[in-house]
């Protein structure tokens, strides 16, 4: 799939969560089948670039190209002043939040909340716009289908947002007011890729191969996004892949494998984080990987009283070494709502 001077490998792409899609997870997605992935929303205020939970986020050390960073924000300048920044150390796409359902994001007109706005809105795309197309730096949008079921402007924004100069848009079948509640619908979706030329990106509910074929049909989207199917099951872009290519199923993956991508991964969220806060925030990771394994939640008590990354490192190795015993390939995954997500998120 062609973005501006890119070839992307294939089109499923990692959603940008913030808290979740850090620079490891992104790399085992990657690893994993994914073929493009973008960075948790970075801030457009300069007082908290060097904060360090922003310097975190926008660390992509190791990690292939291209970058691709999402900047949030609600003043034309200093988005504009925040894709600068960004692409100065080393960003070679720009996306632009205006996505985010969440209550402190659109307290401040950002994220989701700039939809309400049409005219702010495409003065953010034609601000950032003018200072990454000079850099060759591709912008893209991610946005829902409006803010609320009375206001659906998703056609509207696209076709505004393409004028401005926008290289791809990824569209979440869900209104702000629905967060991540009720089911997704794709006629909006469908409506944008009708309405534009630039490629379109389908999110929201793709949660199997099935669904991303159906999905893909109904759309008729060049690429999908998925986002809270992959928190704990990040080969589900391995498993789609085939899906899509040969219409077989893929087996699940060998427990073996699991147990060796967790601790990778584990190492470097520690090497991220630090050994403190890097224990604590990966708990969320391992909660999602085993919350339908045999003793699971037992597993996860135990590891959430770990504090010690030696020793959470350690945990994980075992449960999974004990798990194999049992289970060469690991056991399919039940259905877990996002409810139970965020709970398990909250918990950890």
């Amino acid at each position: 799939m062609q973005l501006g001077p890119f070839v992307l490998p294939n089109r499923l792409f990692v959603a940008p969560m913030a808290g979740v899609t850090d620079r490891p997870f992104r790399q085992l997605c990657r690893q994993l089948g994914a073929g493009h992935a973008v960075s948790e929303m970075v801030t457009s205020r300069k007082d908290l670039w060097a904060s360090l939970k922003t310097s975190r986020r926008a660390d992509h050390t190791g990690e292939p190209g291209p970058i691709a960073v999402q900047i949030a924000g609600t003043d034309a300048a200093m988005m504009a002043e925040a894709a600068a920044y960004n692409i100065d150390r080393g960003a070679q796409i720009i996306d632009i939040n205006m996505g985010c359902p969440a209550k402190k994001v659109c307290n401040k007109f950002a994220g989701s909340a700039l939809m309400r706005d049409e005219t702010l809105a495409i003065n953010i795309v034609e601000a950032v716009v003018a200072v990454a197309a000079p850099r060759g730096v591709p912008v893209t949008l991610k946005m829902r289908t409006g803010w609320c079921d009375a206001e659906r402007n998703a056609v509207a924004l696209a076709r505004a947002a393409e004028s401005a100069g926008v290289a791809m848009l990824t569209v979440h079948g869900r209104t702000r007011e629905q967060g991540y509640t009720g089911c997704a619908e794709y006629d909006t979706i469908a409506a944008v890729k009708a309405a534009v030329r630039v490629p379109v990106v389908a999110n929201g509910d793709i949660d199997s191969p099935e669904k991303a074929r159906d999905v893909l049909a109904r759309t008729g989207a060049d690429a999908l996004m998925i986002g809270r199917a992959a928190m704990g099951r990040p080969w589900i872009f391995r498993e789609i892949l085939h899906f899509l290519a040969t219409g077989g199923h893929l087996p699940p993956p060998a427990t073996h494998e699991v147990r060796q991508w967790l601790v990778d991964h584990l190492h470097q969220h520690h090497a991220l984080y630090g050994d403190v806060t890097g224990v604590r925030s990966a708990r969320k990771h391992i909660g999602w990987a085993v919350r339908t394994l045999p003793g699971g939640e037992a597993f996860r008590q135990t590891m959430n009283a770990i504090a010690d990354a030696r020793q959470q490192v350690a945990a994980v190795a075992s449960y999974f070494d004990q798990l194999a015993t049992t289970h060469r390939l690991l056991p399919p995954a039940a259905e877990t709502s996002a409810a139970n997500d965020d709970q398990i998120a909250r918990q950890a």
